[in-house]
């Protein structure tokens, strides 16, 4: 999910138009008569699309190898190309019609419809205009069918919806009348190119000192933020550090929609819920953080904290829970000032006098991502928290920083060296540049 530059020219490099798998303007009729054919198949057969792909995708082989039996006949025209017709049917039936072409290129990262006939991707950390043109039909049966996948809804007193698609891609749409003219459409996909932190130095965001330093960071319990701008790598780093965690730990982990991947044999993963038509039932991110604590864990994980679930989340790593979380900020000292900042919003009762001390103990690391001109992303900063607060300003000691486009170990070093003792961790060591640091 590679954040795209605000300054990415918008250029028009699609091979095909999407959702015709090649086909040409020529064959629709016989795409819609083949379409209509396995529809009724599957409701025949009793199959659900959504969750039975490979028995649809049979089913329109089937429909396709009778319509090439019947051809021979020279009663319907012949298929030019029966593997691309079958994608289409499938497709359309069992996928996301037009947008599938999109969603199954490995190289698009994010796929958004500002209106029906502009479907923009990212590609390479670029935005790209794509050649395919929707209906606003289309664009409406599209969001219902992909949130009909999800269990969420979206209406006039909801008008915004996050929700996962079965690949686990992230769907946000937002509906017409609170964005101009239609309905606002994005779709991030789940591309996990970086399991752990030895992918992201293959990929170039860390180096190997670095990400060794991280990794012994999570193994020692340390309490870690990880910031960015949008799309900046931010879950991505997150899934690589918590795959560090010592599998006897408990996790638990809490986010607005299932992001987080990761491989732990004792791991709770929960997200909120949005209200029912009743207006009831909502489960908001603060709920979970309490919820958390209530499930023995020895790790908790807030996959983006963006509210009032702050407050929850410093008071338990206060307490002595190690954990993590991500959030927006353009760098480490932004992101200690919000995290102060977002416990404000839990109540008139709670003041900066309590929050900045509280945030200062609380936090150990500050793992600052950005994009390179290319649109890589990439680590700017790795910077400690020692505890100390002079002025309501939490000091901090940079232990990596980005000079030159490399980067170099900085003179901090990180707090808590007793918790790297008790993992038989010589951080000074690993500091200093060898991997002996880590027994």
């Amino acid at each position: 999910m590679t954040a795209l530059p605000a300054t990415s020219p918008v250029t028009q490099n699609v091979p095909h138009a999407p959702g015709r798998s090649g086909l040409g303007a020529g064959d629709l009729a016989l795409v819609e008569d083949l379409d209509a054919a396995l529809r009724s198949l599957v409701r025949r057969e009793g199959v659900d699309p959504q969750s039975e792909v490979p028995t649809v995708r049979r089913l329109a082989t089937s429909v396709v190898r009778e319509h090439d039996d019947r051809a021979l006949t020279g009663a319907v025209a012949a298929v030019v190309d029966a593997e691309a017709l079958v994608s289409e049917l499938v497709a359309r039936v069992a996928g996301f019609g037009p947008l599938q072409p999109l969603l199954d290129d490995p190289e698009i990262e994010e796929v958004w419809i500002n209106e029906p006939s502009r479907v923009f991707v990212a590609r390479s950390g670029r935005h790209e205009l794509t050649n395919l043109r929707l209906t606003r039909t289309q664009v409406d049966e599209l969001v219902e069918r992909m949130l009909k996948s999800s269990g969420r809804r979206i209406d006039l007193s909801r008008p915004f919806v996050d929700a996962m698609l079965p690949d686990g891609h992230r769907l946000h749409v937002v509906l017409e009348g609170i964005s101009r003219g239609f309905s606002a459409v994005n779709v991030r996909k789940f591309v996990l190119r970086a399991a752990r932190t030895s992918d992201l130095v293959e990929l170039g965001s860390l180096t190997p000192q670095a990400a060794a330093f991280l990794e012994a960071s999570v193994r020692a319990g340390l309490n870690i933020l990880v910031a960015g701008g949008t799309q900046a790598g931010k879950t991505t780093m997150l899934n690589a550090l918590a795959a560090a965690i010592p599998g006897g730990e408990r996790v638990i982990t809490a986010e607005e929609v299932f992001e987080l991947r990761f491989a732990h044999p004792d791991w709770v993963a929960m997200q909120t819920r949005q209200a029912g038509l009743e207006g009831t039932g909502e489960v908001t991110l603060r709920d979970l953080v309490k919820e958390a604590l209530r499930m023995r864990p020895n790790r908790l994980i807030v996959g983006e904290v963006r509210a009032s679930e702050c407050l929850d989340l410093v008071l338990a790593l206060n307490a002595g829970l190690p954990g993590m979380c991500t959030l927006h900020a353009n760098s480490a000292r932004e992101a200690l000032l919000k995290m102060c900042t977002l416990p404000l919003l839990a109540g008139e009762n709670i003041s900066s006098r309590f929050v900045v001390p509280t945030v200062a103990t609380s936090v150990d690391l500050v793992v600052h991502l950005g994009l390179d001109p290319r649109g890589r992303r990439q680590v700017e900063e790795i910077v400690a928290v020692p505890g100390r607060v002079e002025g309501d300003v939490i000091e901090t000691e940079p232990v990596f920083v980005r000079r030159g486009g490399e980067l170099v170990r900085a003179h901090g070093t990180p707090p808590r060296p007793e918790r790297f003792e008790r993992v038989r961790i010589d951080v000074h060591a690993l500091l200093a540049g060898g991997s002996e640091g880590v027994s």
